[in-house]
């Protein structure tokens, strides 16, 4: 059985009063009796923080990025073991902001993929077209090749760490969110290209949704056969929105 899973990705929000503040919140707040996994991606600077805070829960904290390298002259960027020594064993990597903002390009991707792989972490990779790819009818063609050239040299033991996430990019802080079927039909051919490549194993692979998620559109989302969660951006930031949408899986 595939892994419900909503993570809150918190992105450049919240000092660490503003981070305290709203887990306490969470925790207080948290459906009851729901069987899926929570997590919360802060800023580095809030890292330990929330891993300290949410110690005795059954919410996790990640990373929303790393550095490729062990370690050394990369002034400004955090190691995978730097993230694991403060009990972090979750990143998001692909992200389409750090793909769009900071050119991260497949090649890169797959080398940060190894590191976290080298440190037991879990991957929560991202893929998505750009509003010109759907328009263009190039989406799926775009989503195969983040795919294979970032995740597909991988072995098949190695998929027991990685989740993916599908944001539809067009669909991000836009307002705009994917239909229900455009959602599952996205899903469903990450799905068919990763069991192409490690055949029935894909039948246990989470997939996530990511664009503009919200309380009264997340029940429908979460519907889908193929849907497995939500990597949850703006609605991740307001304690209210956040719950409803856990509670909507």
């Amino acid at each position: 059985m595939r892994h419900k899973v909503i993570a809150g990705n918190w992105k450049m929000h919240k000092n660490a009063h503003e981070t305290s503040t709203f887990l306490n919140d969470l925790v207080n707040n948290m459906p009851n009796g729901k069987e899926v996994e929570v997590v919360v991606a802060p800023p580095f600077t809030n890292l330990m923080l929330a891993t300290q805070m949410l110690e005795d829960t059954n919410i996790s904290v990640a990373a929303q990025n790393m550095h490729q390298a062990e370690g050394g002259a990369f002034t400004g960027e955090i190691s995978a073991d730097m993230l694991t020594s403060v009990g972090v064993q979750t990143v998001i990597l692909g992200h389409s902001e750090r793909r769009q903002y900071f050119k991260e390009t497949a090649a890169l991707l797959a080398n940060k993929v190894d590191a976290a792989l080298r440190h037991n972490m879990r991957i929560i990779f991202c893929v998505g077209e750009e509003l010109k790819d759907r328009q263009n009818k190039q989406f799926q063609n775009v989503v195969y090749y983040q795919l294979k050239d970032s995740l597909f040299h991988l072995p098949k033991e190695a998929w027991e760490h990685i989740l993916i996430a599908y944001e539809p990019v067009w669909a991000i802080g836009t307002g705009e969110t994917a239909t229900p079927e455009q959602a599952q039909e996205m899903h469903q051919f990450i799905r068919e290209q990763i069991a192409h490549q490690y055949g029935s194993l894909a039948n246990n692979v989470t997939i996530l949704y990511g664009g503009s998620v919200k309380p009264d559109n997340a029940q429908t989302i979460f519907a889908q056969p193929d849907v497995d969660g939500g990597l949850i951006g703006g609605a991740a930031l307001n304690v209210n929105d956040f719950t409803a949408i856990i509670q909507a899986i």
